[in-house]
């Protein structure tokens, strides 16, 4: 059977940001309490008062889990080294029959140079290349017979060291999604490896990214 705290527990749930704004005590409840009594209202399918809401705010204790914290913190101030590459391209590919092999000639070509910036993903439809944009007419050659269904230019790869057993410690990459997010900085393809994280962000957004991931061993 639900309740007005546990219909403020799945809403917090639902929106993170609001969660952890609301354990560091920088929310009004009052203010959020009357935002609520609506949404609250017709999850109960009654009419409920702000006072009820507020309390089961105050009440509310987010999920801790100190260890997994401290690790997190290490984690972050542990991070390596920072390298950006720009004057990137994205090619975006349907997937076919004849992909890997358009994309194997492709390697071919450009392995022999070690100073190219190269990616590639594979999803269950499309593929995505993401190239340095001197290598574009490559990628026009080797894959002339392939469908192209799209193409962003002007892009830049943030790239990360993390530790190991990085994998080990819940929320990182949330920290990570979250600092990025709250500085407006939309993000066009993100790659990871066990011990990499990368980011391709549209130049107009590389200043900041950087500077938010710069900031986050502190």
């Amino acid at each position: 059977m639900k309740t007005i705290a546990s219909c403020v527990e799945e809403i917090l749930i639902a929106q993170p940001f609001l969660e952890e704004a609301l354990s560091r005590s920088i929310i009004n409840y009052s203010a959020l309490a009357e935002e609520l009594k609506k949404p609250i209202g017709l999850m109960l399918k009654k009419s409920v008062k702000s006072g009820a809401i507020m309390m089961a705010l105050r009440r509310y204790g987010s999920p801790k889990n100190v260890n997994n914290s401290i690790r997190l913190k290490l984690v972050l101030k542990s991070l390596g080294d920072i390298t950006v590459r720009s004057n990137l391209s994205s090619f975006t590919f349907k997937n076919s029959k004849t992909m890997i092999e358009s994309h194997s000639n492709l390697l071919k070509k450009i392995s022999i140079q070690k100073t190219i910036f190269y990616a590639f993903t594979r999803g269950i439809h499309e593929s995505n290349i993401m190239i340095s944009s001197s290598e574009k007419k490559e990628v026009s050659k080797y894959f002339i017979s392939e469908n192209q269904i799209g193409l962003q230019e002007n892009l830049t790869a943030i790239s990360i060291n993390l530790p190991k057993n990085n994998s080990k410690v819940t929320g990182l990459y949330y920290q990570i999604f979250k600092r990025l997010a709250w500085e407006g900085i939309a993000l066009y393809e993100v790659i990871s490896t066990t011990n990499e994280f990368t980011i391709l962000v549209e130049d107009v957004f590389v200043d900041k990214a950087f500077s938010v991931i710069k900031r986050l061993k502190n």
